[in-house]
């Protein structure tokens, strides 16, 4: 028997262990579609993630939540008395891995912008929309995030598998009252050891921090083995590069490097737009930012959702306008309906940035997908994630490196790339059924199927359903 052979039993001898185990509670029961065993997928159209050429007529089988065959259909042996899907017409991904999510949703009350924990309707909703693992870029209720992670490992609820981000760790000057702030550097290597011994995963700093608070958590953080990123702004990116972050949110719409008279650790943040502005897509200095970024191995998360401008777009990205709860759903309607024709110049700001994320990808950059589910209100989990795909396309990303960036590349930076992220013979079965040629028709990503997690199917248009009007109360 060869070494990968042997390899593959051992994890299929694992993963049944692990499978036996699992039990689903009430609450997770009724969504469940595909739990047997052993399943064969037949006459698929395959996007694998990992930006090989899309495949037809393709047979993939998992036993026991482990990919264990993949090929052409007829070719593929397929075991008697296993579960076929027939996915004729239909096209099969892997589970989606995004990097900028949230388990929390804006509520911007009388000028103030707050955000309220989603503790029911976000982890469901990820799951929906074919999102398999996330990473939360920020923590409102740390202690509520590891519960939920762990009430799904344990099938007490629907969710993705969770790399949990500490809260934010912040200077005063933020807006937002539910992030807390700090008052030294000592403070925030202290917030980095407190979280990191509490199962949380990675750190994000944030707009006001010094690049004294920087170091400490980069340094705090490394020590312990886990990821920094940053939305940021008093710092500038290169600052940030230079200092060892690992990841910076936002693509290029929040760098601060090009004011002119940017003052050492404070955000200039009318500035900053202004000089973006002017900054032509071609121009050699931001070239020479992304050279840097990608000398000192710094990703690059997208997050073209939260940024998408309101004319002629719809009022909730990818299609989720019903699962918006009536009262904070009239309020969209209305914001929506007051933008259209107004916002002239955020598209221009819009299609700019995007030209930078591609070029950057185009360079050798690493760049990450997310939708931050914050913003005005018309970002959401699940939708949003499809509505990143989409984007990408718009942004002029073919589908494979689309599909890449948003499963294969996520995967590789939160060092999971051996069990997910791609359609490959020993990964996990976090594959996605959608009903439509994707290829043909980028939009059909909206008609996701089964969306398997560790080869367990789950009924996607029913948790949509069961979500509709809840987003915004829990």
């Amino acid at each position: 028997m060869s070494f990968k052979n042997s390899v593959l039993l051992l994890l299929i001898f694992f993963s049944t262990q692990i499978l036996k185990a699992q039990e689903f509670s009430r609450a997770v029961r009724p969504y469940v579609a595909v739990q047997e065993n052993v399943v064969a997928l037949t006459h698929a159209k395959t996007i694998d993630g990992t930006g090989a050429d899309i495949k037809t007529n393709q047979t993939l089988v998992f036993e026991n939540g482990i990919i264990t065959a993949m090929g052409n259909t007829g070719e593929v042996p397929i075991p008697a008395g296993v579960k076929v899907i027939d996915c004729t017409g239909k096209t099969i991904m892997p589970g989606m891995v995004m990097l900028h999510e949230h388990i929390f949703y804006p509520k911007p009350f009388d000028g103030i912008f707050s955000v309220s924990q989603m503790t029911f309707t976000f982890p469901r909703l990820y799951l929906a929309g074919g999102v398999t693992t996330i990473r939360t870029a920020g923590s409102i209720e740390p202690q509520t995030d590891l519960n939920i992670r762990k009430w799904i490992e344990q099938g007490r609820m629907l969710g993705p598998k969770m790399d949990l981000t500490s809260p934010f760790i912040e200077r005063e000057g933020t807006s937002v009252p539910e992030v807390g702030v700090i008052e030294s550097s000592d403070e925030a290597a202290e917030m980095v050891n407190y979280w990191a011994d509490r199962g949380i995963n990675s750190f994000k700093v944030y707009q006001n921090i010094t690049k004294e608070d920087l170091k400490s958590v980069v340094n705090a953080a490394h020590a312990k083995g886990k990821k920094v990123t940053g939305h940021i702004c008093s710092v500038t990116y290169r600052e940030a590069a230079e200092i060892g972050i690992d990841n910076i949110e936002h693509g290029f719409f929040q760098s601060s490097d090009f004011v002119g008279d940017k003052v050492d650790d404070f955000c200039p943040a009318f500035k900053r737009g202004q000089a973006l502005r002017a900054l032509p897509v071609d121009a050699p200095e931001m070239k020479e930012l992304m050279e840097f970024l990608i000398e000192k191995d710094v990703a690059v998360t997208s997050t073209l959702t939260v940024f998408e401008p309101y004319t002629d777009r719809e009022v909730v990205l990818g299609g989720g306008l019903d699962a918006i709860s009536p009262e904070i759903r009239e309020s969209l309607e209305t914001s929506h309906k007051r933008q259209q024709g107004r916002d002239e110049t955020a598209m221009l700001d819009f299609q700019k940035q995007m030209a930078w994320e591609k070029m950057f990808y185009e360079m050798g950059g690493k760049l990450l997908a997310g939708t931050d589910p914050t913003g005005a209100g018309r970002t959401i989990a699940g939708y949003a994630n499809q509505r990143m795909i989409e984007l990408f396309i718009e942004a002029g990303f073919s589908l494979t490196e689309a599909i890449k960036i948003s499963t294969l590349d996520g995967a590789k930076f939160l060092e999971r790339a051996d069990k997910v992220g791609s359609l490959e013979v020993g990964k996990q079965a976090d594959i996605l059924i959608i009903g439509g040629d994707l290829e043909a028709d980028v939009s059909n990503i909206r008609k996701m199927e089964i969306v398997f997690k560790d080869g367990v199917g789950f009924n996607s248009p029913a948790i949509f359903k069961s979500m509709n009007g809840k987003v915004g109360m829990y």
